[in-house]
């Protein structure tokens, strides 16, 4: 286990927890969008007002993923749950745009 000043001390570990932050992040929020607007459709809304929805809710995300990549005790574990996250919930977005089509 690393602690705050360990990290702080090693840049590559930094730089890590830098790029997850900004990209890992990114991903993730870019997977609730995508969810939102096509899991908004078959519920009866718009599809413009669940990538409204998606938006403002990737909005709140971001900075909650942003700030836990740096507190997160695993880098490896915070970029399976960014990375990994995001990439099934475009998945299962991707699933539900296909069936509605």
């Amino acid at each position: 286990m690393r602690t705050v000043a360990a990290i702080r001390r090693d840049p590559i570990a930094l730089a890590g927890r830098i790029l997850l932050a900004v990209f890992g992040g990114y991903m993730f929020c870019w997977g609730v969008v995508a969810l939102c607007a096509a899991g908004a459709f078959p519920l009866g809304a718009e599809f413009h007002d669940g990538e409204t929805l998606g938006s403002i809710l990737g909005l709140l995300v971001y900075p909650v993923a942003f700030l836990w990549a740096f507190a997160a005790r695993s880098l490896w574990r915070a970029g399976g749950v960014l990375v990994g996250g995001g990439a099934l919930m475009a998945a299962v977005a991707s699933l539900i745009q296909m069936n509605l089509t």
